[in-house]
C-alpha cells in the first residue's frame, strides 16, 4: 500500500508492505502514480531491467528511484508494475511499462529529483515501511 501527502513545496511518499521486496515495487508504482493521472491505462508491453549496488536500503531506495526517474527523463518510460529482488548488497528489478504516449496517458506532476530530506526505511514486527520526499 502507498500513500501520497503534501510537504512544502514538494510531495512525499509513504508505502507499507509486509515484505522489503515489495516495498521497492510499490514505491516504484507510488513514483509513477504521481508523474502519470492514469497509471491504469499504462500498458505492460515491455520489460526493462534494472540492477542496483548497494547495502544501505535507505540510499538503495534513493537510488533506485532516481533510476526511474531517470529512465522517464531520458527515454519516457512509464512503469505500471515491478518485479524486484533485493539480494545481498544489490537489488535486480524488472520494470513492466511502456514509453510515454501523450494522446493516452495523463501526464501530471513534473518530478525533479528525490531527495534525502525525511528518508526513512523502517523493518517492524509488521512488515516494512518507507518514507521518501521528492522534489516537483
Amino acid at each position: 500500500m502507498y500513500e501520497t501527502f503534501a510537504h512544502t513545496a514538494d510531495t512525499g511518499l509513504r508505502v507499507q508492505t509486509a515484505d522489503l521486496n515489495t516495498l521497492f515495487a510499490e514505491a516504484g508504482q507510488a513514483l509513477f502514480s504521481l508523474m502519470v493521472g492514469n497509471l491504469d491505462d499504462v500498458q505492460t508491453r515491455s520489460r526493462v531491467p534494472f540492477a542496483i549496488d548497494g547495502d544501505d536500503v535507505e540510499y538503495l531506495l534513493v537510488d533506485w528511484l532516481t533510476e526511474l526517474l531517470y529512465a522517464f527523463e531520458s527515454e519516457r518510460w512509464l512503469f505500471r508494475e515491478f518485479e524486484v529482488s533485493i539480494g545481498a548488497g544489490e537489488l535486480r528489478a524488472t520494470g513492466l511499462g511502456e514509453t510515454a504516449d501523450t494522446k493516452r496517458h495523463q501526464l501530471e506532476h513534473e518530478v525533479k529529483a528525490i531527495t534525502y530530506h525525511g528518508l526513512e526505511v523502517k523493518q517492524s514486527p509488521e512488515g516494512w515501511s518507507a518514507t521518501v520526499i521528492v522534489d516537483i
